[in-house]
């Protein structure tokens, strides 16, 4: 299979950084488009009256992170060609999913934080929910990578 469109799920975690390097690594050869998602989690949202952060200001602030994350991705690992940019708002999991049908990726490169135990029955797993549901292929890069 040509990969022609591919979909980077990122997010601040050093996880994503390996992500993104293998998918940005991926592309080139393969002469592929590249777009990188990064889904803002209305879950991290901080609204504190007390500190004065209205709803309003912490999603800036989160779009804020998302942009500066992708284009630290961007400077690392890209090669003067194109990436499309996504931060939609919404379930990560389900935003992905979501992205690659809209984009019309034919592969999704994401990282995982091998939860296990406990923590995994309780937040699950973001890549999990994806490789169970994604209609292409996945490639998740493990924690361990160099």
């Amino acid at each position: 299979m040509q990969y022609k469109r591919i979909l980077i799920a990122v997010d601040d975690s050093a996880y994503a950084m390996k992500a993104a390097r293998a998918g940005f690594a991926l592309a080139k050869p393969l002469n592929a488009a590249v777009a990188v998602v990064y889904v803002i989690n209305k879950s991290k949202e901080v609204v504190s009256a007390d500190l004065g952060i209205t709803p309003e200001q912490s999603k800036t602030l989160l779009l804020q992170e998302a942009d500066k994350t992708i284009q630290q991705f961007i400077d690392l690992y890209n090669e003067n060609s194109e990436v499309f940019r996504f931060t939609p708002e919404g379930i990560p999991e389900k935003e992905i999913l979501n992205i690659a049908t809209e984009w019309e990726a034919d592969l999704i490169v994401m990282g995982t934080h091998t939860r296990s135990g406990l923590d995994r029955i309780l937040t699950g797993s973001t890549a999990e929910y994806v490789i169970r549901h994604a209609l292409i292929p996945v490639l998740v890069t493990p924690p361990r990578m160099t």
